[in-house]
């Protein structure tokens, strides 16, 4: 998994505005020019918003610790796999949820889960890089955000499971519980961001 991710909160309206032939190009382009070349944009608690006022539909969420790197979420993902089954039932159907909406592979190990909602890019001929896609709408996001609310009284829960199942390797960056919390935390406030304004989440491959 020797790839980067960016996340982007954006007005939805503003993307669906787009030609659905150009959807992925603008997405791109948006998310990779640099963000605040004169100085004025806002970073404000792992939030990058850009100044210019023609990015003004679109912020980039920086996730502690990982310079950007997509391991740190792989991993969470594989720790979340190796410790669900010691999870209770209502906790787990809502983590369940909420990272396969994002992150997890799924349940099933013959079928990946997929995080990109329908009718939105046509086509993926023009991604820039392969790698994690993620295309969420407000509609998912909503209810992404629900289910991490049902989640998030019981993640301490998780602490002696997951130390006893997921383990801990030296030099891995989330291979310990806090960690892999905080790291969840990340999603929950891209997700909680997203929702509050009305706009969906977009993952890219950088």
């Amino acid at each position: 998994m020797g790839v980067d991710i960016t996340v982007l909160v954006v007005d939805w309206s503003h993307v669906m505005d787009v030609a659905a032939e150009d959807r992925l190009r603008v997405l791109q382009e948006s998310a990779y020019a640099d963000d605040d070349p004169d100085g004025d944009g806002d970073v404000v608690e792992g939030w990058v918003w850009p100044g210019a006022p023609d990015r003004s539909w679109l912020g980039r969420y920086e996730f502690r610790g990982t310079l950007g790197s997509y391991k740190p979420h792989f991993r969470a993902a594989d720790g979340w796999e190796k410790v669900r089954g010691a999870v209770g039932g209502e906790v787990r159907a809502a983590l369940d949820e909420f990272l396969e909406g994002l992150i997890w592979w799924g349940p099933r190990a013959d079928v990946d889960a997929e995080q990109v909602d329908p009718g939105v890019l046509p086509s993926l001929e023009g991604l820039w890089r392969p790698g994690p896609l993620i295309v969420r709408g407000p509609e998912t996001v909503a209810r992404l955000r629900r289910r991490w609310c049902e989640a998030a009284p019981g993640l301490e829960g998780l602490r002696v499971p997951y130390g006893e199942l997921a383990g801990r390797e030296p030099g891995r960056w989330d291979a310990g519980f806090e960690e892999f919390a905080e790291l969840l935390g990340g999603w929950a406030e891209v997700v909680r961001e997203a929702d509050r304004r009305g706009w969906g989440v977009i993952g890219l491959p950088i």
